[in-house]
């Protein structure tokens, strides 16, 4: 247990530090780990970080995982602040030092022995214990100050209140704190929105759509390549092209549920689905985003309108299509053969989709659906998510299956990887994350739905409906 002198006096550390209305945060190694650049989200409080946090670090630097990326670096921004620093460390190190205007608090770290008197339940060989403990000393010695343990652990939280300390998650990787408010890319109008906004409006016709300039207060609120619907007597559906103030450019679409405007022998089933194949068959939409529950028609309209694009209108050159490869069960251990050999056990949904796709041609025969196949396969390559650092794609239809797996900054680095004449498509369920460490509001996914909304080369489309089968959509509701 560690004990603490009770007549020995306040270690130097914490007597210098400032009794002003500004928190101070014990940060624990989780969170640095998890994001470096904490150090500088703090504003004007002041962190303090353990000598347990900085062991931490040191023992988790090697590797060439993130995890291990992130201990480095921040490593990295403590050695850089404490090299620029002229005074005495044990005053602080002030955050602005690193240049961050917006960080006006200081870094102290422990330079001497912290003691505290800890239940006997609580090992002090294990390193929470030791920095609940100097969380525990703080505040005893700042009585007036609020002293605050900064940590991902949920359990190491539970243990700090159960002592009566103060404790908080580290919430600035989230997008967003209710899912529930993430952008759908669907607007539903009003019942008098004709009335409200089509006064002076001007319609004309190009290129096969009709365009609509209309003007009115919810004009503000909407984004650009935004799906708009009217339902009643006289349905409306258009996507939002142009925005300036109270002005908005809506462009009718093209009715995808008619066989006659059919993506490779798939037809919309829904009206999402109908939003989701006019963005993914649109030549000025560069990056889409497709979220939706399991049999929604994500896959299999994704993988029809790159078929379209790359066989029939030769707009790419081949489609790519990759995805996280995480076990949902138990795994399976080292798989043998090549890159694409060893990522078919997880592409048994690409498979499913393109025996669907296979079968919309029922004037082929049997001969022709087997030279389709083939031609169909020459052009899909499978690829691991490992190789994909350094490579530039043109001219390619990439699609990221299981982006809810992803983290932001993966997800940043697959993106970035897309090189002229490249569409970019990224699919995924939010509610079922397989990840650890990762939830609804950090996925890679959320965050790349909540940077890129109202890009005007970019389109999403959340998907309401499951469209496989009666017995699926009842599962989906009960279970």
């Amino acid at each position: 247990m560690i004990q603490r002198n009770k007549a020995a006096p306040s270690s130097a550390v914490v007597t210098r530090i400032s009794t002003t209305a500004t928190k101070l945060f014990v940060v624990d190694t989780n969170v640095l780990m998890h994001d470096p650049t904490s150090l500088f989200r703090f504003e004007e409080h002041d962190i303090f970080i353990p000598m347990a946090t900085l062991e931490e670090l040191d023992g988790n630097k090697k590797g060439m995982s993130e995890v291990s990326r992130n201990a480095r670096q921040a490593s990295r921004y403590l050695d850089e602040m404490i090299g620029a620093l002229q005074g005495d460390i044990s005053a602080g190190i002030p955050l602005e030092l690193h240049g961050d205007k917006a960080a006006t608090g200081r870094v102290f770290l422990q330079t001497e022995a912290i003691n505290s008197e800890l239940p006997s339940s609580l090992p002090s060989g294990k390193a929470d214990n030791q920095i609940i403990g100097v969380v525990k000393h703080l505040q005893e010695v700042h009585s007036k100050r609020q002293v605050i343990l900064v940590s991902k652990d949920i359990n190491m939280r539970i243990k700090a209140r159960a002592l009566g300390l103060a404790a908080e998650d580290y919430f600035n990787d989230k997008v967003l704190e209710d899912t529930d408010l993430l952008y759908t890319g669907i607007c539903a109008l009003p019942v008098d929105f004709w009335d409200t906004h089509g006064k002076d409006m001007e319609s004309w016709q190009q290129a096969g759509h009709t365009y609509y300039r209309v003007q009115g207060p919810l004009c503000r609120s909407l984004l650009v390549n935004q799906f708009v619907y009217l339902e009643g007597d006289q349905p409306f559906q258009a996507q939002v092209r142009e925005l300036s103030g109270k002005t908005a450019i809506l462009q009718t679409l093209k009715d995808h549920s008619h066989q006659r405007n059919n993506v490779w022998g798939i037809t919309a089933r829904n009206r999402e689905q109908n939003f989701a194949l006019n963005a993914l068959m649109n030549p000025d939409i560069d990056f889409i985003t497709l979220l939706g529950q399991a049999g929604s028609g994500k896959t299999l309209m994704t993988l029809a309108a790159g078929l379209a694009q790359t066989l029939d209108e030769k707009l790419f050159s081949e489609i790519i299509f990759t995805r996280v490869t995480v076990p949902v069960g138990e795994d399976i251990g080292f798989l043998p053969g090549t890159e694409e050999e060893k990522m078919n056990p997880w592409m048994g949904a690409l498979e499913d989709n393109l025996d669907v796709l296979n079968k919309t041609d029922d004037e082929a025969g049997e001969w022709g659906r087997a030279a389709t196949r083939d031609l169909i396969r020459s052009r899909i390559k499978v690829k691991s998510l490992n190789f994909m650092r350094g490579r530039t794609f043109l001219n390619k239809f990439l699609v990221i299956d299981e982006a809810q797996n992803l983290t932001p900054k993966q997800m940043k680095t697959l993106i970035t990887r897309a090189g002229p004449g490249t569409k970019v498509v990224c699919l995924g369920n939010i509610s079922q994350i397989d990840t650890p460490y990762l939830t609804e509001g950090s996925s890679g996914l959320t965050y790349v739905v909540d940077r890129m909304k109202g890009w005007q080369h970019g389109g999403h489309v959340t998907l309401m409906r499951g469209e496989r089968s009666r017995l699926a959509d009842h599962a989906a509701e009960v279970l």
